[in-house]
């Protein structure tokens, strides 16, 4: 299936996040933190929102930053993704 979100919107997955500490110690999934950090999947085409032009700033593949809290969880094929605005991502990681 193709999403192809809307005005300043991108589609994100979730990067994996590591199961055990640096000790070696491995953490059930009731203990690990949501993490904040994603590949992006689906960029919107930005444009006019709330009277004021948003140009895009990440691309699809971007490696990202997010608030804790941000957009709204979906499944799409039988992958968890989030949808949220561009406004929501904090910080692009490069490597």
């Amino acid at each position: 299936m193709t999403i192809k979100p809307l005005f300043d919107r991108i589609v994100i997955k979730e990067v994996e996040n590591a199961t055990k500490t640096s000790s070696g110690l491995v953490l059930p999934d009731s203990a690990q933190e949501k993490p904040q950090m994603a590949k992006v999947l689906a960029v919107g085409p930005g444009g006019t929102v709330d009277g004021k032009e948003v140009v895009m700033q990440i691309k699809v593949g971007d490696i990202v930053l997010y608030n804790k809290y941000a957009g709204s969880d979906f499944k799409l094929d039988g992958e968890e993704v989030t949808i949220l605005k561009q406004s929501d991502v904090l910080a692009i990681v490069e490597k």
